[in-house]
């Protein structure tokens, strides 16, 4: 799209609101640890420090609502901990010259820029440390004091920590809903299975199960039981469910088996719909008795023969797994040692440093980001001492908290931070012109517009920053900040750090559309990888690892979302890749989708170790991922990949026996011309 469209879309989405969940629970919590803090830097230590810790148990509080799968309280302290350490270090320095203190500015802004690489959650939180960095600076006026500013920071942040330690809000639930919508989606695939056999399935619940399956030696020690095993279930329901559906490998497109194979499938939907319920509330499973009926019928050998047999039987069985695992106070125990441990936060610091190393090359979105942040807060901050309106930090300030490693989020929030602060201002300014609250009543409101916040938050950034620009307000007020010494320079500010960072992005862009090709060369490139280690399993049932059939699936599934997030980013950019059209980008990843599909079904009938191998495999495999190796760099270079070795292997008469493995590899086949015919000119 062209420049006015995608300024109109990314504004559209910044000042969008969006219905979502609200955890009016979590929310009030934050706002008590925060009126805590408040309350106590008062009535101990007057308005300057209440201030220092009041930004402290808000930015703790902000970074345990972010979707991190972390505990909560070890990011309340990590935020509380860091910021309180950039606040004493940065006092330090621009107490004696303002030009070493822009270089720490740019060398903290560059740190946070890079610390992306790690995830958005670190990312958000270092972001906020900057920023929040820039303002608590100017409250000290001495080493001592500055020392106690940023023990008080430090302490909002422990504050929070405590209060989630002893007030648990719906303890484990965010991975009781992911593990509860990985099983909703496999029941919603059930039953669209029922009237179309080749069904999609985006297998994006799955990899946020997983994510949350991952948890800290000592939260594996805890972990109810009924979270442990069922995800691993739900991975094998997904292929049994699409084999018995297919017509290629399952039951026929018509007659008893099929009206069989839907009644199956319409039962297995319920079945893993209660298992859901269960586990998303805690409650026992709750199930209708024909569903169980229906799947432990006796007739099945006279209606199912063969492949669809033994899918059906299958199915059946893990489907008591999943009630089985289900049930809270079945007497099973979670065992730590199985489960995929989270690293500790000492141990993720190698870690996070080889991921922002790996991020130091030319090219690197986020290396570029990191430079491209860096350049604007520096630069917001000298404009802002230059300009006659006090309050310098605003402007850096508002660039630090809107600019992202992307166009669209840049964008779209630096519009929606510009509405929320006209708004959130000058709502706060009538309040206070009213009322003339004084100290504590002015912090009373300082906690209700932040606990406000809290709830909003995941409605749209317009509205969390209304309600942030009124905290700001309050706050400052509370410290004796008159409202006409704050207002028009923080909207005047505000503004420019906004200008700043969409001219920082149009002039230093890092565009994902040109890296479409090659995000959908990756998908091409691991889902061949994915099929050849399955048809591994064929060439030699008793020898082959079945778990490098389950790390091709996993990297199957990255190299698609990543391909997903790149299609969705480039949606809002203006800029136009010349060498592929939405259309063909749609079709492609369609083609590529089914190709990953026939792969799934090859794999839903793997042969035990016992089998002797399949006639045919090994070569089928070899061939299959050289073909889709060589057609992923044909992909990259704009050409159209062509198939013809594979061709003439699939289509022989004496490659590939009958059966499974002739139909799914046909198929296979069928998907990568497909693929080829999107991308072709």
């Amino acid at each position: 799209m062209g420049w006015l469209r995608a300024l109109k879309h990314t504004a559209r989405s910044g000042v969008t609101v969006e219905r979502t969940p609200l955890e009016p629970l979590i929310a009030l919590r934050a706002a008590a640890g925060l009126a805590i803090v408040i309350g106590a830097g008062l009535a101990l230590f007057g308005p300057g420090a209440a201030v220092s810790s009041a930004f402290g148990a808000f930015m703790a509080a902000v970074a345990t609502l972010q979707k991190s799968w972390r505990p909560r309280p070890v990011l309340a302290l990590v935020s509380g901990l860091t910021l309180a350490v950039s606040t004493f270090v940065g006092y330090l320095v621009g107490s004696s010259d303002t030009w070493l203190f822009l270089l720490l500015l740019a060398v903290w802004t560059f740190v946070a820029g890079l610390l992306w690489a790690a995830g958005p959650t670190a990312g958000i939180i270092a972001s906020g440390n900057v920023a929040i960095m820039l303002v608590t600076v100017t409250l000290p006026t001495s080493v001592a004091q500055a020392a106690g500013h940023a023990a008080m920071i430090a302490a909002g942040g422990v504050v929070q920590a405590l209060l989630i330690v002893l007030f648990p809000v719906r303890r484990w639930g965010a991975q009781r809903d992911a593990l509860a919508d990985a099983l909703a989606a496999e029941a919603d695939y059930a039953r669209r299975l029922r009237h179309d056999p080749v069904s999609s399935f985006d297998p994006a619940p799955l990899m946020k199960a997983r994510d949350a399956a991952a948890v800290t030696v000592r939260q594996a020690r805890r972990r109810p039981a009924e979270l442990h095993g069922a995800r691993g279930l739900a991975e094998r329901l997904r292929p049994v469910l699409a084999s018995l559906a297919d017509p290629a490998v399952g039951a026929p497109a018509e007659g008893p088996a099929r009206e069989r194979v839907r009644g199956l499938l319409a039962a297995a939907g319920t079945v893993l719909d209660a298992a859901a319920h269960a586990i998303r509330h805690g409650d026992p499973v709750r199930l209708p008795a024909p569903a169980l009926a229906v799947l432990k019928a006796p007739d099945l050998p006279e209606v199912l023969q063969g492949p669809p047999l033994r899918a059906a039987r299958r199915l059946a069985a893990l489907l008591d797994d999943v009630l089985e695992t289900a049930e809270p106070g079945s007497g099973r125990t979670a065992d730590p040692a199985e489960s995929m441990l989270r690293p500790t936060v000492p141990a993720l610091v190698p870690l996070v440093m080889k991921a922002v190393r790996a991020e130091l090359r030319p090219g690197s979105p986020i290396l570029r980001h990191a430079l491209r942040v860096t350049v604007v807060a520096c630069a917001g901050y000298l404009i802002g001492h230059a300009l006659p309106l006090g309050h310098a930090y605003w402007a850096p300030m508002a660039s630090v908290m809107v600019m992202r490693p992307d166009f669209t989020q840049t964008w779209s929030r630096a519009v929606a931070r510009f509405a929320g602060t006209l708004a959130g201002v000058g709502a706060a300014t009538a309040i206070v012109q009213l009322a003339q609250p004084g100290m504590y009543l002015s912090g009373l409101l300082a906690v209700v517009s932040a606990g406000l916040m809290y709830v909003l938050m995941r409605t749209g950034y317009a509205v969390a920053q209304a309600f942030v620009s009124a905290y700001v307000v309050f706050l400052l007020g509370m410290g004796g900040v008159r409202w006409d010494q704050t207002v028009p320079d923080r909207i005047a500010l505000t503004l420019l750090g906004g200008l700043l960072a969409m001219v920082a992005y149009a002039l230093y862009p890092a565009w994902e559309t040109p890296r479409l090709r090659t995000r959908l060369a990756d998908w091409t490139a691991a889902v061949g990888r994915y099929a050849a280690a399955v048809l591994g399993q064929y060439a030699d049932p008793a020898g082959a690892r079945r778990a490098d059939v389950r790390e091709a699936l996993l990297a199957t599934r990255d190299a698609r979302a990543a391909w997903q997030e790149a299609l969705a980013r480039a949606e809002g950019e203006p800029v136009r890749h010349r060498g592929l059209s939405r259309a063909a980008a749609d079709g492609a990843a369609e083609a590529l989708a089914a190709f990953g599909r026939g792969a799934m079904l090859l794999e839903a009938h793997l042969p035990d170790r016992t089998h002797a191998p399949v006639p045919g495999a090994a070569e089928l495999a070899r061939a299959l991922r050289t073909a889709t190796e060589t057609g992923a760099e044909e992909v990259r270079e704009r050409r159209v990949p062509r198939w013809e070795g594979l061709r003439a292997l699939v289509t022989g008469p004496d490659t590939v026996e009958p059966g499974v493995l002739r139909g799914a590899s046909q198929q296979l086949l069928d998907s990568l011309d497909e693929v080829s015919e999107a991308l072709r000119p």
